[in-house]
């Protein structure tokens, strides 16, 4: 499903060409279109690392030439035509659209293009599993209108994954599988015994809180040994402080909690809904970024 697109039009050499960046939820397309014909097309999910493409110009002229497409800043996205080794074209003068790559990398890491793909690798089927789960509540959810119901669906699906875990060689359940299985268990609880859907709503922000608490006595008490250890490992690149990881993590559960309250209290049940199933992971996304940032070692 589409979330955005960027359109970076320029002219090259008399062409009428136009660079289009879509954004969906598993990954960044950029596309070349020259004279509204589609010339070339790169894609890559957002595990793999390096946000940065580059799209060839040699056959529109006889000099060497190519349009670079990535991120300036964190959420704006522009072109730099270069021919010749010299910069001919910027739809934004001034700014570095290697921007993404190179905050990617210092957060991640140098090698965090091969790392990042290493570890999509690995964990590329438990991500898949958390989009379908979110995905399916989504839809059960829309169809419905019952948020009740749409949660036991989601219960039963997951506890379904956990099922099919011990017949399958790939990783479905994360490196988080007793935790997530108990928070699922609780979730399930919970909708029973509360059946209304305010509180289906309110569910997001008390177990959100829950977690929060449990990251942060594992960052203040245990120094992240249990679970900034287990988040460690999906993260390529250098060392992290497990203690800071943990506790950016709570951090980041708070605010994710208060802000699941604020759009349940101020907006429609459907806004709630689409919000809890697409619009909250982005920031998270952001949020998380910054705890690595914070959490990382520097190298002496």
């Amino acid at each position: 499903m589409k979330i955005w697109s960027y359109f970076r039009p320029f002219n090259f050499r008399g062409y009428e060409c136009l660079v289009k960046v879509t954004l969906t939820f598993s990954k960044v397309t950029s596309s070349l279109y020259v004279n509204e014909r589609l010339m070339d097309e790169q894609s890559m999910s957002y595990m793999e690392g390096t946000t940065t493409f580059i799209h060839s110009l040699d056959a529109l002229d006889k000099s060497e030439a190519h349009v670079e497409s990535g991120y300036f800043n964190s959420w704006n996205t522009g072109i730099a035509v270069i021919e010749d080794g010299q910069m001919v074209y910027e739809s934004h003068p001034g700014k570095d659209v290697r921007y993404g790559e190179k905050l990617v990398k210092k957060i991640l890491g140098e090698n965090s293009d091969i790392n990042q793909k290493n570890k999509w690798r690995e964990n590329k089927y438990s991500v898949y599993a958390d989009l379908g789960l979110g995905a399916l509540f989504f839809v059960v959810g829309k169809i419905t209108g019952d948020l009740v119901f749409a949660t036991m669906v989601g219960v039963v699906a997951g506890l379904s994954l956990i099922l099919l875990q011990r017949f399958v060689k790939v990783d479905l359940l994360g490196g988080f599988a007793v935790f997530g299985t108990i928070m699922l268990l609780i979730s399930g609880i919970f909708s029973l015994i509360l059946q209304d859907e305010y509180w289906v709503q309110m569910k997001g922000t008390l177990l959100g809180l829950m977690i929060a608490l449990v990251f942060f006595l594992d960052g203040v008490f245990r120094q992240g040994t249990y679970f900034g250890a287990r988040f460690e490992r999906y993260i390529p690149g250098g060392a992290l402080h497990q203690n800071r990881l943990a506790i950016g993590m709570s951090f980041t559960g708070v605010f994710g909690a208060l802000s699941n309250y604020f759009v349940a209290e101020n907006f429609s049940e459907d806004f709630w809904l689409t919000y809890t199933t697409f619009l909250d992971f982005p920031i998270f996304i952001v949020l998380f970024l910054l705890v690595l940032r914070w959490s990382r070692k520097k190298s002496k």
